[in-house]
């Protein structure tokens, strides 16, 4: 039987956190070559360290350099940084983006009778469940929402104190399978000198409790705020940055399995963002019919082959329908082929730099077709295919 009464724990990051700097220009980067081409292929990856940015990978389409160091600048700039340590102005940038491999194309490109193929191998999950009206686990939703609506703050000028540098982690208490209250929150900020922990601590402390349901906030004891007692140097300055270091931020927390792969600065060819992109809006949509109350489903892939070789499913025993005849119907409601989801998902647009900060899921479906993946527009055919 599954333990009923437990604490689970979720972290976030900031825009501002190192490696989210990096996936926010990797995507950034992304989103200006599928703006360029709808066919462009991107494998972005990006370092940073004090003033200095490193932009490495293959990519095909035709965006100058100039262009894309003017991304990358842009994109320091909106986050926040003008720090004696990392600067958008200041900061060198060395882009090493080279042409895709011949080899690797040949694979993707749908070619005479061949369909577009997976552009590598792998596996993929999704996840939904009904700890939120996101349908997301509620640490991960929780600690998103700290972060983000610091930041929000901070960009309007109404906290000047605080820097753009910043985690968080929730810990809640589940009875019966179900969040009841949050045992500790931990919130680590950069923050301008002269601030104290204690000043920082009270700056931290209503974004904390606008989250958390009301009656939910942890005891005073467990409420940490920069726990070392300062954090002024932050950023790429304190810490080097890699893209594709916070996948566990970007899907479920810890709540979910994860099959390993970064989504930031892939182009949708590459099932490692795609595929997840689809299991996610499938379970989502599983859970939205009631057909479960928690829903994981894992694709797995070749490189250069059109069709999934297996879609598993578990519903974690809060099934109201067999399993099996479930994965049937997830099979023909929806296409899971690389150019199946990209059409039904619309992924050939430049909608990729705003999902790298603050979660990939469990955000709002967008006109221009942004989080498409988050829509609930298959429960009827999920109803009708098992009717």
């Amino acid at each position: 039987m599954p333990q009923r009464d437990y604490l689970f724990t979720s972290e976030s990051v900031s825009e501002g956190h190192p490696d989210k700097i990096c996936d926010m220009i990797s995507d950034a980067v992304v989103d200006e070559f599928l703006s360029s081409t709808r066919d462009a292929r991107v494998a972005c990856e990006t370092l940073t360290t004090t003033n200095l940015v490193v932009l490495a990978g293959e990519v095909r389409g035709d965006v100058p350099h100039d262009r894309i160091e003017q991304i990358v600048r842009q994109t320091i700039k909106n986050i926040g940084y003008e720090q004696a340590g990392f600067h958008h102005a200041k900061a060198e940038v060395m882009i090493r983006l080279h042409a895709q491999s011949a080899d690797i194309a040949q694979g993707v490109d749908a070619t005479g009778n061949k369909d577009i193929g997976a552009g590598d191998q792998g596996i993929m999950f999704g996840y939904a469940c009904r700890e939120t009206p996101e349908l997301m686990p509620a640490p991960l939703q929780f600690a998103h929402q700290i972060l983000k609506r610091m930041a929000e703050a901070r960009h309007a000028g109404r906290e000047k104190g605080l820097g753009p540098d910043a985690k968080s982690q929730v810990t809640l208490i589940y009875k019966g399978g179900k969040p009841v209250a949050a045992a500790s929150v931990v919130v680590s900020t950069q923050h301008a000198e002269g601030l104290t922990q204690a000043d920082v601590r009270e700056i931290v402390r209503p974004y904390v409790e606008s989250v958390l349901p009301k009656g939910w906030m942890c005891p005073e004891a467990e409420f940490y705020v920069n726990p070392t007692g300062k954090f002024v140097i932050g950023g790429p300055d304190g810490d080097a940055g890699l893209t594709g270091r916070k996948i566990i931020v970007d899907t479920y927390g810890g709540a979910a399995p994860h099959g390993g792969g970064a989504f930031s600065g892939k182009d949708p060819t590459k099932v490692d963002r795609s595929a997840a992109y689809a299991a996610r809006h499938m379970a989502k949509n599983i859970v939205a019919a009631d057909l479960a109350e928690r829903c994981t489903i894992q694709l797995a892939y070749a490189i250069g082959v059109s069709k999934p070789l297996a879609i598993y499913l578990d519903l974690h025993g809060t099934g109201r329908v067999d399993e099996a005849r479930l994965e049937k119907a997830v099979a023909e409601v929806a296409d899971f082929s690389p150019r199946g989801i990209r059409d039904r998902l619309g992924l050939y647009r430049p909608i990729y730099a705003r999902t790298a900060a603050y979660g990939h899921f469990g955000r709002e479906p967008e006109a221009d077709g942004g989080f498409s993946w988050e829509k609930t527009d298959l429960v009827e055919a999920l109803k009708s295919a098992l009717s």
